[in-house]
């Protein structure tokens, strides 16, 4: 059976359209003789929404009891009887009342597609899974009922019902969303201009980026390699020198120009060994351009423009940014350059820029080579110089100038050698003073056109010309070996360099000490592998890159490290030279991963010593301050339960009195003890709402005794947006503290006041006060300061207070007070900070 398909309406906000839209596609489809009924669709009301279901097959919904209330849900039992073409299910993210089979309608939906039903369904933006945390931000508002974002990008279809703010708001104006007496506060929160057209702009992003999916899917399917400037997206070529910061800023300006616009940075070493590039300079532009909001990535070509440009045309670029050459210009007799000739063959559909820097011009130094030989393309040139050289120059010197003389000759001749040997090395130079020796006694020695030499003096003179040819080309060869080792060397010293100082520093992860093993050899995939013993199975710590090799022997290249370890490389085979700096990665990345391991088990160990220290703590404080409301309890029972004793009236209620004091205490302990377990487990989920002050300190206050505490809450102060019930906690703790250590005739001061985006609440007592030191360690669990009496908690108020008032976005910290004491001060968030105050929650957000 074929899945059915699903095609969604997403809007930016409720009431833009989505189920009006859905119920407009159903009556076209209708109309075209398609099967098509409603599964569930919620008019909330609106006129015009209700009028769109007339003509249109509803299925009955399932009446669900909850709480002792009816609710009505999609009956999907019903719906796959029925069997439609099409249903149209609203409100994809809604949560199911209990008792139904799926916890959440999406899942409903996915029954319906795998029994080959269509389904047609809608969804605000902020209801996708993904994006709770930005919507939070901009409304205020966190979305309870959520969608995964995979659900509806598999989506067949996604269409984005559009309306601008202005246009949203005049139809919450004229009652076409809400009811009149609802409209208001909607308009004055969720529905401010502010917020919806931030939402709309999430809204057009995403379905932009979905849209960029279904584009990248239909080129690649379609083999598409012409480039669709649908979206501006910037690749810059970077080559490892220094002016790749200015080239990455530049295309980053040049990204902020247009909305959406990309900025993808590409380096390209070739397949031949170590990279030419620094791996410091592009570790530095590998971080400027993710900063910058870009990505970087790494490609391995031979062909430097051909591998830019398939690059760019791969991500459908429409522009490259690349820099002026840093050739001098008597080397463009090279060749015309990657810039000249990246913009030659670009084509009319990528644009190239050329950037001017700061090195532009100054020479690309000695190239750090990859290996010690010369290169295919440097060999290949070498033989042709030291081959077709020797015959072309005798047809100039016999055709054009045949008086030269024969001397002249011979230094052209060895000119022709050494141009040999700097190119291909000794052995292409060797052929060409063996094909010169020729030609010179063949052409320019008489008798001419014979082997012969008359001359004795000629006969010396080509010997030393050979003699000089095959000296000079060793020498000059030698010389261009030497140099290309001491740029290797530079190279390989560099490298060792910075992995050294990584290793000083500890700055390198094992994944970042991976991917540059990867770089630096132009390797497609590295993994550290490790086993118990040499009969274990290998198993992978870490990797990098498509494919990575799940043992030693299927990669091209592998590197062991001690006898259970193993550095694995996929790409192509190393040459024997590179083998050392892969050696010391090698070594570099066994430090990194035990260097992990060492810090997990540290980590580990000082969970554990804390776990151990609070224990600790805890049965020191719980043997007494347990015992002792226990101890006073048990007596006072007994005392009521002894027959030798006939209690007064006034004798009971004193015992009774004692008994309940006791238990108050022993519930004070637990209490603290529960919330203390609750904030270390992370279990602490609080529900943030706008408040005042006013409503939550004086039922804080109940605990304390009468004429203890004063109050100052002032009723003009802002609301705030915190947990009332962790905040009376907050209150009582302190206020418990402060009782406790202030002078009998000594009121504490429980005051507020407004400060700029904050509500500071502070508690004043004039007791003994806290040095600086001591400041901090009070908040700590199991602490007590100076004095305090062993029966009057756990050392928990004060910790449990500071853990509740972090969970609910506020601060708690400790100052003396002027003249003697110690204040605390609760800083809480004001309400108005957020984007707006939550819109009632009878209002339907659909």
């Amino acid at each position: 059976m074929a899945r059915g398909k699903l095609r969604i309406y997403l809007g930016a906000a409720p009431g833009v359209g989505k189920t009006y839209a859905m119920l407009s596609e159903a009556h076209r489809r209708v109309e075209r003789g398609t099967d098509c009924v409603v599964a569930f669709v919620e008019h909330h009301g609106r006129p015009r929404t209700e009028v769109m279901l007339r003509g249109l097959e509803e299925i009955p919904r399932k009446e669900l009891e909850y709480r002792g209330s009816i609710f009505t849900e999609m009956d999907i039992d019903a719906v796959l009887a029925r069997r439609p073409q099409v249903a149209l299910v609203d409100e994809l993210p809604h949560t199911n009342i209990p008792g139904s089979r799926n916890a959440k309608r999406w899942q409903d939906v996915e029954e319906l597609l795998a029994a080959g039903i269509d389904v047609v369904s809608t969804v605000n933006i902020q209801h996708l899974e993904s994006l709770g945390d930005v919507v939070e931000s901009i409304t205020g508002i966190r979305q309870q009922e959520t969608v995964p974002d995979e659900v509806v990008r598999r989506a067949d279809q996604i269409e984005l019902v559009d309306m601008s703010p202005q246009a949203l708001r005049r139809r919450m104006a004229h009652g076409n969303i809400y009811k009149s007496d609802k409209v208001d506060a909607a308009l004055s929160n969720y529905f401010r201009p502010g917020n919806l057209t931030a939402l709309r702009e999430l809204a057009l992003l995403w379905v932009a980026d979905r849209a960029d999916e279904y584009l990248t899917a239909y080129r690649s399917e379609h083999r598409v390699s012409k480039i669709w400037g649908s979206r501006e997206r910037i690749v810059v070529g970077l080559t490892g020198g220094p002016e790749g910061r200015t080239l990455i800023r530049r295309a980053a300006r040049l990204a902020e120009k247009g909305a959406g616009g990309e900025v993808l940075a590409v380096y390209i070493s070739r397949s031949d060994g170590l990279t030419s590039g620094s791996p410091k300079e592009l570790a530095v532009q590998r971080t400027l351009v993710e900063d910058l909001g870009g990505t970087f990535h790494h490609v391995v070509g031979d062909d430097i423009p051909a591998s830019l440009l398939d690059f760019a045309r791969g991500v459908n670029a429409t522009q490259i940014v690349l820099g002026v050459s840093r050739r001098k210009p008597w080397q463009y007799v090279f060749g015309p350059g990657v810039g000249a000739t990246v913009a030659r063959e670009s084509g009319p559909d990528l644009d190239v820029h050329l950037i001017t820097h700061a090195e532009a011009g100054k020479g690309r130094g000695l190239p750090v080579p990859r290996t010690a030989r010369l290169g295919r393309v440097r060999i290949i040139w070498g033989w042709l110089v030291g081959v077709l050289g020797p015959a072309l120059l005798t047809f100039l010197l016999t055709g054009l100038s045949p008086e030269v003389g024969l001397a002249n000759d011979m230094l052209l001749f060895l000119a022709l050698t050494v141009a040999a040997a700097l190119l291909g090395g000794l052995v292409p130079s060797l052929v060409s003073a063996v094909a010169g020796s020729l030609l010179l006694n063949w052409f320019f020695t008489p008798p001419v056109h014979t082997l012969t030499i008359a001359d004795p003096k000629n006969i010396v003179a080509i010997v030393i010309f050979v003699g000089v040819a095959v000296s000079v080309a060793s020498v000059v060869d030698l010389a261009a070996r030497r140099t290309h080792q001491a740029a290797r060397l530079r190279a390989e010293s560099e490298i060792l360099s910075f992995l050294a100082g990584s290793v000083l520093r500890g700055e390198t992860s094992l994944e970042a000490l991976l991917e540059r093993v990867r770089e630096t050899f132009g390797m497609e995939s590295v993994a550290l592998l490790e086993r118990e013993s040499d009969v274990a199975p290998w198993t992978c710590a870490g990797s990098v890159g498509p494919r990575p090799s799940q043992c030693p022997e299927d990669a091209d290249v592998d590197m062991p490290v001690g006898d259970h370890m193993a550095l694995a490389l996929t790409g192509r085979v190393l040459p024997a030279e590179d083998r050392r700096v892969l050696a010391a990665f090698a070594a570099q990345a066994a430090v990194v991963l035990d260097r992990r391991r060492l810090q997990e088990e540290a980590d580990q160990a000082r969970t554990l010593a804390e776990g151990n220290r609070i224990r600790t703590a805890l049965l020191a404080a719980v043997s007494h301050d347990l015992r002792t409301p226990l101890a006073s309890i048990k007596a006072s029972v007994s005392s009521l339960r002894s027959d030798d004793v006939e209690w007064s009236e006034q004798d009971r209620a004193e015992l009774l009195e004692a008994i309940e004091e006791g238990a108050d205490r022993l519930d004070h302990v637990v209490g603290n003890l529960l919330d203390m377990s609750r904030l270390q487990t992370g279990t602490v989920a609080p529900i943030i709402r706008e408040i005042d002050l006013d409503e939550v300190v004086p039922m804080a206050l109940g605990g304390v005794p009468e004429n203890s505490v004063e109050l100052d809450i002032p009723e003009t102060l802002p609301m705030v947006l915190v947990d009332k019930g962790l905040l009376e906690r907050v209150v009582a703790n302190l206020v418990e503290n402060a009782v406790k250590y202030s002078p009998q005739d000594e009121p504490v001061l429980v005051s507020a006041s407004a400060l700029g985006n904050r509500v500071e609440l502070r508690v004043v007592d004039r007791g003994p006060g806290v040095p600086d030191e001591g400041k901090d360690r009070i908040f700590e669990p199991f602490q007590r300061y100076g004095d305090a009496p062993r029966g009057a908690g756990v050392g928990l108020g004060l910790a449990v207070a500071r853990g509740f008032t972090d969970a609910v976005g506020g601060t708690l910290n400790a100052e003396d007070t002027p003249g003697g004491g110690l204040t605390m001060v609760v800083s809480l968030r004001v309400a108005e900070e957020r984007a707006v105050r939550p819109v009632p929650s009878t209002i339907a957000m659909t």
